[in-house]
């Protein structure tokens, strides 16, 4: 996940704080000293408690990938360990305003792409199974909501209007344009009923509400 590090529009610099909370990295800011929430973005202790960082729209992908589509990227190049988590593992984490989502991602990678809506916003979330990445799009195209499926490696709509890669959004046929790309993450399912527990996951047959209500 990625957020933008401003707060009232003045950048901080944040560092590992080194505890647990929720059972995620927290940070802490050098300005204030504040403790943040890494999933969530949020301080939970200090003078910043309850200020939330804007969460950016990020991508997971293959570093070969990237440098082809971004051939003048810098990257810091540090010695650091294989990580152990498999996405089988994980949720995909939609969330705006007060209303979120998880999407488990074997559930997603079976459906093919899951289609939903947040907060009044309408999202297509979608596995990579070639290399175990993942997606979140808007589903708004010239100003309509499309329902999305999944053809190989692409989305096409349901409607026959487009189709796009599904790896980036990348228009192929049709009209509209690239999808907008939305900021999402990844959590471990007992970890996104800890930080949001008015949420629900989604399945196929709809949804599950967190608090089984």
């Amino acid at each position: 996940m990625v957020h933008r590090r401003e707060v009232n529009g003045q950048p901080i610099v944040l560092g590992n704080q080194g505890d647990l909370w929720g059972n995620a990295m927290t940070w802490f800011d050098h300005e204030t000293g504040s403790v943040w929430s890494q999933p969530i973005g949020e301080a939970i202790m200090g003078p910043l408690t309850g200020t939330r960082l804007e969460l950016l729209p990020s991508s997971l992908t293959k570093w070969g990938d990237w440098v082809e589509l971004h051939p003048d990227t810098v990257a810091l190049d540090a010695p650091a360990r294989i990580n152990g988590f498999e996405l089988e593992q994980m949720a995909i984490v939609v969330e705006f305003g007060p209303d979120s989502l998880a999407f488990p991602a074997t559930d997603v990678r079976a459906a093919g792409v899951a289609n939903a809506d947040i907060g009044g916003v309408a999202v297509a979330v979608t596995v990579d199974d070639a290399n175990d990445t993942w997606s979140v799009f808007s589903r708004q195209v010239d100003g309509r909501t499309v329902e999305l499926q999944r053809s190989g490696d692409q989305l096409e709509a349901t409607d026959g209007s487009g189709t796009w890669t599904a790896d980036r959004g990348v228009q192929v046929s049709g009209t509209g344009g690239n999808l907008d790309v939305l900021p999402g993450f990844t959590s471990f399912p007992a970890d996104y009923t800890t930080f949001f527990p008015g949420g629900g996951f989604w399945q196929p047959s709809g949804i599950v509400p967190v608090d089984g209500s």
